[in-house]
């Protein structure tokens, strides 16, 4: 007796840009500043000084991020929406010079000629499919799913400001080599469960996702770290 075994697949939605502008919004605001951090702390400064910088770090970066999330994402926009209008004013005045386009699609993918003419002649009878199916095919665009740039650029500046205020947490209650410590321990935390996280989200390793993550955070840490002593010595 056969058993039948259930096939299901589960597709994770990469077109909007939201786990894409979360992911990334975490990632650049825990390098960042843990990097801004430990570039101030490295100089030896008072500790309300380092504390001042990694909040003017958080909300200066939070909001570059929201802007520069929403312009991309609105151009991106722009650009499909324009391409979709000529798409569907080409579809309205030139129909078959338009359906001959999806015949020669289906023909260049191994379709014979009469399936590629039957499959094309169904997608045009309806104004919206064949949109779709032209926008698929010529452009590799999805009409429905064009992500939302105020929703990206939200979700940029909530998950940068979360990513940035994790090492300045110690910062509020401690200073000197203490808070220097536990900046780099919550970071090295942060770093391995985002990188953990990407990798969850990509289906990739995510340990080696962790660990890439981390290296990256504590190279540009230790650059920062160097400069700021380095800055901080030479000052006298």
């Amino acid at each position: 007796m056969k058993r039948t075994v259930a096939h299901e697949e589960e597709h994770r939605d990469l077109t909007g840009g939201a786990q894409r502008a979360a992911v990334f919004g975490i990632s650049d605001g825990l390098v960042t500043n843990v990097s801004l951090i430990l570039g101030f702390a490295g100089a030896h400064p008072a500790g309300s000084l380092v504390r001042l910088a990694g909040v003017a770090g958080m909300v200066a970066g939070a909001f570059s991020m929201a802007a520069g999330e929403y312009v991309s994402m609105q151009a991106q926009r722009e650009l499909f929406e324009r391409e979709l209008a000529v798409e569907r004013r080409a579809l309205a005045e030139e129909p078959e010079l338009e359906r001959a386009e999806l015949i020669g699609i289906y023909r260049s993918k191994g379709i014979d000629e009469e399936l590629a003419s039957e499959l094309a002649s169904v997608m045009m009878r309806n104004p919206e499919l064949a949109l779709e199916t032209h926008a698929r095919e010529e452009l590799g665009v999805d009409p429905s799913a064009i992500g939302s740039p105020w929703r990206a650029s939200a979700i940029s500046l909530v998950t940068f400001a979360f990513g940035a205020l994790l090492p300045l947490l110690p910062w509020f209650f401690i200073a000197g080599n203490a808070a220097i410590v536990w900046s780099i321990v919550i970071g090295v935390i942060a770093s391995l469960a985002v990188g953990a996280m990407l990798g969850h989200f990509t289906g990739r390793s995510r340990w080696f996702s962790a660990l890439r993550q981390l290296g990256v955070a504590a190279l540009a840490a230790s650059v920062t770290y160097g400069v700021g002593r380095a800055v901080g010595s030479s000052g006298g």
